[in-house]
């Protein structure tokens, strides 16, 4: 691991891949982290393991204070186009990704690390999943209404994050859940699905969410559902919990 200035560069082991329009565009298995944010890194990969005759020069640059100077390609295959969806800093001050390209995640298909299939962003390998069964009694209220009361919940933590409590259906007033349309994906976890809670003829948008297949770290939390912390009263073994302040509050 190296750090330069603010930009942080780390050496991954996994084998990586990525497709647009059901191409490969990248195989390596020397793929770098790099901090660009402080909250996940993003990958950068050998220009050597990427197939390079689907990239076409853009005229496109752009500057950054951390990196230096970038020329980007667009990713063209036969079914599908990624305008300036690759970049590259070759005089970067950062002297690791000189030589490396940064595909922007969103603008592929799909990104697998080893067999697996990744959302998101790529993991941090300096965060942690822990889905513990737990004996704890939770009970979750919302305006005073009891929507959930539980002694058996998996109790999730996760570096960063609030002890999430998922707790099994049974135990949860589920004629007061309303299913949403909204997916939300966790690189960590997969692809959450969501309810919305009505009490007392007001719906509160979102308060719930479970996962039907969580990745194998998270296992233990399938079909298992979770109420947000920053918008509920959780009352833990009889004591009622302080709200925690997060970007979910």
């Amino acid at each position: 691991m190296t750090e330069s200035g603010a930009v942080r560069v780390e050496r991954s082991q996994k084998r990586l891949r990525t497709y647009l329009g059901g191409e490969l565009v990248v195989d390596t298995t020397a793929p770098l982290l790099v901090w660009e944010k402080r909250s996940y890194p993003t990958y950068y990969v050998p220009q050597a393991d990427v197939a390079m005759q689907l990239l076409a020069a853009s005229d496109t640059i752009d500057d950054s204070s951390d990196l230096g100077e970038a020329r980007f390609w667009t990713v063209k295959t036969a079914r599908a186009q990624a305008e300036d969806a690759a970049r590259q800093y070759p005089e970067s001050p950062t002297d690791e990704i000189r030589e490396a390209i940064r595909f922007d995640w969103n603008a592929m298909d799909s990104w697998f690390e080893e067999d697996e299939e990744v959302f998101v962003h790529p993991r941090d390998p300096h965060k942690r999943i822990d889905a513990l069964h737990s004996s704890r009694r939770v009970v979750v209220e919302i305006d005073g209404v009891t929507v959930a009361d539980c002694a058996r919940p998996v109790v999730l933590f996760e570096t960063g994050l609030p002890a999430r409590y998922y707790l099994p259906k049974t135990d949860v007033r589920m004629e007061l859940l309303l299913p949403s349309d909204n997916l939300t994906r966790c690189p960590y976890k997969g692809v959450a699905e969501w309810y919305s809670v009505s009490v007392d003829g007001k719906t509160y948008e979102d308060f719930v969410w479970w996962y039907r297949n969580p990745a194998h770290e998270s296992a233990a939390i399938a079909a298992l559902v979770a109420f947000y912390n920053e918008k509920v009263d959780l009352i833990i073994d009889g004591v009622r919990q302080d709200r925690p302040v997060t970007q979910f509050s």
